[in-house]
């Protein structure tokens, strides 16, 4: 299946679009299942760091829909659901990391949480800081601990959500020259706020072996 795609899919920045499923729902949700849970236990049982590495890298090479045609529609609340959530943020990462670096930094800034140290991003976080983040937070999941990966992936989700939703406000109340900005901006910080709550959920599944 993935010798169809070639070349990265292009999301524009903010952009979480469903792709539709085929017509066997059950179908489609067993497969995402099945292929979510073979795959993290053969990497598991033998972490080569050469398969990790491609497994990382590996919507650079056949494009984020590769991924998506196995588990985007899958539950939230699922093991595939949190695997395509991972590989989606690391995707609009490296798609936009100098505004998710900017929104991180911004957010961190703002944060009174714990939530910036989760993400383990270093202080301050340049782009090139941002893309390094989310392929160790994507290898901490087939190599680590699997509920500190998705804690850390929310972690940077809610900071860069808080910063977007800051620089939303910023635009506000700027000139008009750009007037779909500012809603474009909190936008994508909903949508990173949401991104980050599922996030948290899995891992919270997961500690109680109820992530299937």
């Amino acid at each position: 299946m993935a010798s169809d795609f070639h070349r990265p899919t292009r999301f524009p920045p903010g952009m979480f679009e469903g792709f539709l499923g085929g017509e066997d729902p059950a179908r489609i949700s067993r497969v995402a299942h099945d292929t979510a849970a073979a795959l993290l236990a053969r990497v598991r049982d033998d972490p080569d760091p050469e398969v990790v590495a491609r497994l990382v890298s590996y919507t650079d090479e056949h494009g984020i829909d590769a991924i998506a045609e196995l588990w985007s529609q899958a539950s939230a609340k699922s093991l595939p659901g949190a695997l395509w959530r991972v590989y989606l943020l690391r995707t609009l990462i490296r798609q936009d990391p100098q505004g998710l670096s900017l929104a991180f930094q911004r957010g961190s800034e703002l944060s009174h949480t714990i939530d910036p140290v989760v993400a383990g991003a270093p202080v301050p976080a340049g782009p090139d800081e941002v893309r390094e983040l989310a392929d160790r937070i994507l290898h901490g999941l087939f190599t680590g601990d699997f509920a500190v990966a998705l804690d850390r992936a929310a972690a940077f989700a809610r900071v860069a959500a808080t910063g977007f939703a800051s620089h939303a406000d910023d635009a506000d109340a700027a000139d008009a020259v750009q007037p779909d900005r500012p809603a474009a901006l909190t936008t994508r910080a909903l949508r990173l706020t949401e991104l980050a709550d599922e996030l948290s959920s899995c891992a919270r599944l997961w500690r109680r072996d109820a992530l299937d």
